[in-house]
């Protein structure tokens, strides 16, 4: 190891030492290409690196960032739950309404409504294809803010 001095902003002199580090080639050539697009020297981004790494609050740090990218994780999973149960209760809104609106056929009239409704299935289909691909999605128009003890629709 070799010390050797450098000089700081202020004009006084700071003793480094010198090292050798046997380092994997992905890794020269990451460190390479990032001290390049920084227009840093190599030695300062690697000693950068070492005295985080190497930090007391290194460990505080970390768990930070893994909190954060749990919150934002929790709040994904928070919004797909919210999805879901949207998609949920439109499904048993749908059902509902259906069974109680629509009185069973005979079986000459049900055959017939059978080859209707494959028809209209495959409109449905495209119809949904085509607003899933390029169209508002029902949870964009269905406001987060709807208080779920709201009794507006069925007042008292």
């Amino acid at each position: 190891m070799t010390a050797w001095s450098c000089k700081r902003h202020d004009g006084s002199q700071k003793k480094k030492v010198q090292i050798s580090v046997y380092l994997d080639q992905a890794i020269m050539t990451m460190l390479g290409d990032y001290a390049a697009r920084r227009g840093q020297p190599q030695s300062m981004i690697a000693e950068a690196a070492l005295a985080s790494f190497l930090s007391p609050d290194a460990d505080a740090r970390r768990e930070a960032a893994i909190a954060k990218r749990l919150d934002q994780v929790d709040r994904r999973l928070a919004r797909q739950e919210r999805d879901i149960g949207i998609a949920v209760e439109t499904l048993a809104v749908f059902v509902r309404f259906w069974l109680t609106t629509t009185p069973a056929l005979p079986e000459p009239a049900a055959q017939a409504a059978r080859a209707k409704a494959a028809e209209r299935y495959d409109a449905f289909v495209t119809a949904l294809g085509r607003r899933l691909a390029k169209g508002p999605k029902l949870r964009q128009e269905i406001s987060e803010d709807i208080n779920p003890m709201d009794n507006s629709e069925n007042p008292p």
